[in-house]
């Protein structure tokens, strides 16, 4: 009688572990989006943004939260640094239905092109795509969205290559073609796509630390010395039967960082237009002169790297803007 077999069930959480695919991550079109728009109802936007990590530092507010044992009371908390520069709408990604996927009905380019996209991308002489070409066409779209890049030339960091990405929109189909002919050929600020209190989820590549060993990557326990003179591995490999290392079983040594990770429900403390000015600059990053936003708590990734932040369809709490009393500039050094 043959033997039964069936392929893992369930998720594996974070394995494998492998290194991400490039420094700044993917943005997965989630059908859970669905729920999202339906929470901001008839409004078209966008429901994801991207800025870059200039660090930390805390802020001190009102705690309004009424069955809190602070309530009324002036708290601090750690916030992350964020700068966001205004993203420019270089483009429209134009979906059509298959079967039980999507199928690509064409590309729009805006008529005027910032400079630095072609240090990313081969622009095309002549667009092969109009407008016009999609009028009336609406019953064969199946999604609508935003192509966009980064403006790094107006943040701190030493770089003029953008990053390129699509931004999903919330709303029907006729409200998302409408937005999207208004938004082509200009910038995107991230007070039209964000209010302050709101909960995002955040996505980032966290920090990478190489290659690492057991005790480092997993956490297992150090053995004593008499365990054949080895400390820090492993005390066994798994059972006899079946004759293998299970995958994603057995804590071994391989890389440690440099994964994508996706933390939810983070707040949105504040946005602000002028920069923060933190004495001496952050470390590592320096100024942040232009758009910026506060997110409580840390933040997976590295200093000056791309995190995308995307509307939670997890907590649908009331936004509730914080009362900021101080925010602290001081020296980091």
């Amino acid at each position: 009688m043959a033997r039964g077999h069936k392929p893992r069930a369930g998720s594996r959480a974070f394995w494998p572990k492998k290194r991400a695919k490039r420094i700044y991550p993917r943005l997965k079109h989630s059908p859970q989006l669905v729920s999202v728009q339906k929470i901001m109802g008839a409004t078209t936007k966008p429901v994801e943004f991207a800025g870059y990590k200039a660090g930390m530092t805390h802020v001190i507010f009102m705690d309004s939260r009424k069955k809190s044992p602070t309530h009324g009371m002036e708290i601090s908390r750690a916030v992350s640094v964020f700068e966001c520069p205004p993203l420019y709408v270089f483009g429209i990604k134009v979906y059509g239905k298959y079967i039980n996927t999507y199928t690509n009905m064409g590309m729009i380019w805006a008529k005027d092109q910032k400079k630095d996209l072609a240090r990313k991308l081969n622009l095309p002489e002549k667009a092969t795509k109009q407008v016009s070409d999609f009028d009336g066409r609406l019953n064969d779209f199946a999604d609508v969205r935003l192509l966009v890049h980064t403006q790094p030339r107006d943040t701190a960091i030493e770089k003029k290559k953008p990053e390129v990405f699509e931004l999903d929109l919330s709303g029907s189909v006729e409200d998302k073609w409408k937005y999207a002919k208004e938004k082509l050929g200009k910038e995107l600020d991230v007070s039209e796509v964000f209010a302050e209190g709101e909960f995002l989820d955040v996505k980032a590549v966290s920090k990478g630390k190489g290659y690492q060993g057991p005790v480092k990557r997993f956490g297992i326990k150090i053995r004593s010395r008499k365990n054949k003179l080895k400390m820090r591995h492993l005390g066994t490999m798994g059972p006899v039967t079946p004759s293998r290392v299970l995958p994603g079983k057995i804590a071994q040594a391989g890389q440690m960082g440099f994964q994508t990770r996706t933390e939810y429900n983070k707040r949105l403390v504040k946005i602000g237009k002028e920069g923060v000015k933190i004495d001496g600059g952050f470390i590592n990053y320096g100024e942040v002169r232009g758009n910026y936003i506060f997110i409580e708590g840390s933040v997976p990734g590295a200093k000056k790297r791309l995190v995308f932040f995307r509307r939670s369809f997890r907590n649908f709490s009331p936004k509730e803007a914080m009362e900021i009393k101080h925010v602290h500039t001081g020296s980091q050094q």
